[in-house]
């Protein structure tokens, strides 16, 4: 499994709390979490909540830019040490899948990079319609790993490591885009879909977090790919680099609808 799908159990959890400070930082991640809380419509005085919300980064950037009361749910206590350190008390350690709220608690609610990693996506969906009062909106947003493309000189290397990627290293790597159908089976309005490409030509500026030039190495510990392949992927992935024509790109949807 994904490190983020159980972080607690993790070597060491404290590491994927700087994945996500990281990760915090890059623009591309800046700007779609900032479309994200935009999509929530939110107005001073209404509650949100935020399941799978690991630092708390977005729901207190919402709190800080829109004077309202956000919630948090993070099945990791990791995750909800973290935030609480930095000041989101209403944080609770909790199963995306069976939430802790009164039904219509909430103006609206979000899942950011979240639904990638749940064993159950549907029934998460379903509670968050379920906490979410009428006429307030709901918000996904992952990577769909369907859409990924590298350019290595190997293109069918290249399409091996990445299918790898999206149909074993998580749960649900490609699931991006059935998102606004989910949404839609439930009688919500106003489903929209957004695309939001993340392109990679520096490989330095991500990879410590994506870690895409070791994608191979584990798909060779896990039988998925020869060992010697992995170290093809690994020197055409380098010369990529080194001739500058390195490229990666991943598309994110961002599916909102209204709660009828």
């Amino acid at each position: 499994m994904h490190g983020f799908t159980d972080v607690d159990r993790q070597p060491n959890p404290e590491a994927w709390v700087a994945v996500l400070d990281r990760l915090a930082e890059e623009p591309f991640y800046q700007a779609y979490q900032r479309r994200v809380r935009e999509l929530l419509h939110p107005a001073p005085g209404r509650r949100y909540v935020e399941v799978g919300a690991g630092t708390g980064a977005g729901a207190a950037s919402l709190r800080h830019d829109h004077d309202v009361t956000v919630a948090t749910v993070d099945r990791a206590l990791t995750m909800a040490v973290a935030m609480r350190a930095r000041g989101l008390s209403q944080c609770a350690v909790a199963d995306a899948h069976h939430l802790p709220f009164l039904d219509d608690s909430f103006d609206g609610a979000w899942a950011d990079r979240t639904l990638q990693h749940l064993a159950d996506p549907p029934a998460a969906i379903r509670e968050l319609v379920r906490v979410v009062r009428p006429g307030g909106r709901i918000v996904l947003a992952d990577p769909d790993y369907d859409t990924q493309v590298l350019d290595i000189a190997d293109q069918g290397l290249a399409r091996r490591v990445l299918r790898f990627r999206a149909d074993v290293l998580l749960r649900n790597g490609a699931l991006a885009h059935q998102h606004a159908g989910l949404l839609a089976a439930h009688g919500l309005l106003d489903v929209t879909v957004e695309p939001w490409t993340l392109l990679v030509r520096d490989p330095a500026a991500v990879d410590n977090v994506l870690g895409l030039r070791s994608w191979a190495a584990t798909a060779a510990h896990r039988g998925a790919l020869d060992p010697a392949e992995a170290r093809a992927f690994e020197a055409q992935f380098d010369e990529a680099v080194g001739a500058r024509r390195f490229t990666y790109a991943v598309t994110f949807f961002l599916t909102c609808a209204t709660v009828t």
